[in-house]
């Protein structure tokens, strides 16, 4: 999962008695869902607890060798080619040190092929692997944060099963890997190295078992997940949504991605936020150049304290607050040129404080501008939460608030249940979620209209 942090601890090997338990639960040699030793009653009769999980220290096969060439590639491709079943894939990024997003060391396990360690930096082109599993379903855990970094190195799946977005559906209150590894087959994880720098060479022996234990566990839980999935009425919804994944095309970028800057809501004139866009932007020159996540050169608090104090000179920006630090002095010509820059800007080329977006108004405006909008979303609200409670899962999971807030401002015409199910349709709802929604949906709109509400 990379240094996104996604994962609340990570799993080790099994060892001792555990490491001797064979397929009869879990389906894999040494892996024992928590629901299987459950039914051999607690460990401490008298107390009615459960056996205590298990904590795993080592990988089944151990931390293998990284791939570095095209040699050693090859040999992965011929073993995961002739492997069998589902492939766990995990990648491991470096976004709090570097810039973008790549990936710098990519995991995978299969049954008969074991765990393959990939240096991307080195094998930058697994389309060769890519075509050996065309076929093949993909498990990830939280999936959209690795999937573009997969692709730029030629990974692309056809089919998926997220495990965490499983969890999701399945109402599990905390979806982190080592969250579910523990609560669903019963194995303690270690918290690991989630915010190492991963661009490191060479990785360090405890970095790389710590990146094969991502995917040691992946395949049990998928299919632990998929079982309890089949068991309460959700594979069919569970499906849609990794194909819903798969099919989404990638965001195109921002047009103005400098708005993004923490603490932009302080700038309360145009002046001050053409310095911000100014800033942002040498800022991200220089990481790019420097391949360094733009934060360490400059961080967010800096570029709002910079735009609004606006120093002319190298000893009034040396007396910010914000600009103490070394590596933030470092570039400090930079910033007094961005902050010049802004300063002689004709006011015609000054930025909008407010650009429209292609959607509604936040929608705590609505009351205001449209207060028939505000009731329908309310009840819409209302109904989305009573479903999603019915049925065991987060609201945004049932449908997406900016699906709810789209359809409650600009509603069918008339809105009958035909009407609200192309609507949201239109909007990008899964067929699963149409079919529980829209029904409930049209009669709240249309209670509104019947008690002369809107």
């Amino acid at each position: 999962m990379g240094s996104a942090g996604v994962s609340e601890t990570r799993a080790t090997g099994p060892q001792g008695d555990a490491g001797a338990e064979k397929e009869a639960a879990g389906g894999r040699p040494g892996i024992v869902p928590a629901r299987a030793a459950a039914e051999a009653g607690p460990a401490d009769p008298e107390a009615g607890a459960g056996p205590p999980a298990v904590p795993l220290l080592e990988p089944r096969e151990g931390v293998p060798p990284v791939v570095t060439d095209d040699a050693e590639l090859e040999r992965v491709i011929e073993e995961f080619a002739a492997g069998s079943g589902p492939v766990a894939v995990d990648a491991e990024r470096a976004s709090g040190y570097r810039y973008g997003q790549r990936a710098y060391l990519i995991q995978m396990r299969r049954a008969g092929a074991g765990t393959a360690l990939i240096d991307p930096i080195a094998c930058p082109d697994l389309s060769g692997l890519d075509a050996a599993l065309a076929d093949t379903e993909m498990v990830l855990h939280a999936a959209n944060q690795d999937l573009p970094c997969l692709a730029e190195v030629g990974l692309v799946p056809r089919r998926l099963f997220d495990t965490e977005l499983a969890g999701r559906l399945l109402g599990y209150p905390r979806v982190g890997l080592g969250s579910m590894v523990e609560n669903v087959l019963g194995y303690v994880l270690e918290k690991g190295h989630s915010a190492a720098d991963w661009s490191t060479r060479p990785l360090p022996e405890d970095w790389l078992r710590y990146a094969a234990l991502d995917v040691e566990l992946l395949i049990e839980l998928r299919d632990a997940l998929e079982e309890e999935l089949e068991a309460a009425g959700k594979l069919e919804w569970a499906r849609e949504e990794f194909d819903a994944i798969l099919a989404t095309p990638p965001k195109p970028p921002r047009p103005d991605p400098w708005r993004r800057t923490s603490g932009i809501h302080r700038i309360r004139n145009r002046r001050a936020l053409a310095a911000v866009r100014e800033l942002w932007e040498a800022r991200d020159k220089i990481a790019r150049e420097r391949d360094l996540s733009p934060g360490r050169v400059l961080q967010d608090a800096a570029i709002i304290e910079l735009a609004q104090k606006a120093p002319k000179t190298p000893a009034e920006l040396q007396a910010l607050p914000t600009m103490r630090g070394r590596g933030a002095r470092r570039h400090q010509s930079a910033w007094l040129r961005a902050l010049a820059r802004a300063r002689d800007l004709p006011e015609r080329r000054l930025p909008e404080p407010n650009v429209p977006g292609d959607g509604p108004p936040p929608a705590h405006r609505w009351a205001d501008r449209d207060p028939e909008a505000a009731k329908r979303l309310t009840a819409a609200r209302t109904v989305v939460a009573a479903i999603a409670d019915e049925h065991s899962m987060p609201s945004e999971n049932l449908l997406q608030p900016d699906t709810v807030r789209r359809l409650a401002w600009t509603p069918p015409e008339e809105p009958s249940v035909s009407a609200v199910s192309a609507a949201l349709r239109d909007l990008g709802a899964r067929r699963w979620q149409v079919e529980l929604t829209a029904q409930p949906i049209a009669r709240a709109f249309l209670r509104l209209e019947h008690k002369g509400d809107l």
